[in-house]
């Protein structure tokens, strides 16, 4: 019985230190945050407070979702004494600009999952298409491999951020588009940034890795000790 004390005791512990840190969930683009749900679940089962936040992905160009919302997700996480990030495509972008702007006292770990983090030819090949900024919105067309896209236009990290990228794809014709390995929209390479903490490729897709078990695992490992497992 004693021993069964001391265990739940150091438990109780551990799960009332963690409880003092928040993640922030952040979607991608023409998503919402359902997307995000299955990892938000998962994140509070663990005892994190989190922010999953629903922003205007569609309408608004990448400067303006930094300015106007990622301060809100924010403040959603309350007297929070840490501020993790957990960013899918575009949302990673916003979440850089954000911080190439701001400072966050005191900032935890970043995890992104398929950020275009240089840039996708994808947005090379059809941003100039009918229809393409009707999709997916201003900030679509700013996600481009030129020098002067806004992710190539960011610099490298400063904090500790952690990589996924995915390697399957069920849009063959995306593909064919992107240097591979890609997961359909966005190539490996390109997800990754200078200054990077850790990077790893799992077989999935750009539009379904958020609920996938084996990517939430990884980004609960990253938020706990800063790496992956690899």
């Amino acid at each position: 019985m004693g021993k069964f004390i001391v265990v739940l005791l150091l438990s109780l512990s551990a799960n009332s230190a963690i409880a003092k840190e928040c993640v922030v969930l952040l979607h991608g683009m023409a998503r919402s945050e359902d997307s995000m749900e299955k990892m938000s679940k998962q994140l509070k089962t663990d005892g994190y407070r989190v922010s999953n936040y629903g922003y205007p992905s569609t309408s608004l160009e990448i400067e303006d979702i930094a300015s106007k919302h990622v301060p809100q997700a924010i403040a959603d996480c309350g007297n929070a004494k840490v501020v993790h990030f957990v960013t899918h495509s575009l949302g990673g972008i916003v979440l850089r600009k954000y911080l190439s702007e701001n400072s966050i006292i005191p900032l935890g770990r970043v995890v992104m999952l398929g950020p275009p983090n240089q840039g996708s030819e994808v947005v090379d090949a059809l941003k100039h298409v009918p229809g393409f900024e009707f999709i997916n919105g201003p900030a679509g067309s700013q996600l481009g491999t030129e020098e002067d896209s806004v992710p190539n236009s960011l610099g490298p990290v400063t904090y500790p951020v952690g990589i996924i990228a995915g390697s399957s794809t069920f849009n063959p014709l995306l593909s064919q588009m992107l240097p591979n390995p890609d997961d359909g929209k966005v190539s490996v390479e390109r997800t990754k940034v200078a200054g990077m903490t850790d990077h790893v490729v799992l077989p999935v897709t750009h539009t379904f890795m958020m609920r996938n078990d084996e990517v939430i695992s990884q980004v609960k490992r990253f938020l706990k000790t800063g790496e992956f497992e690899h």
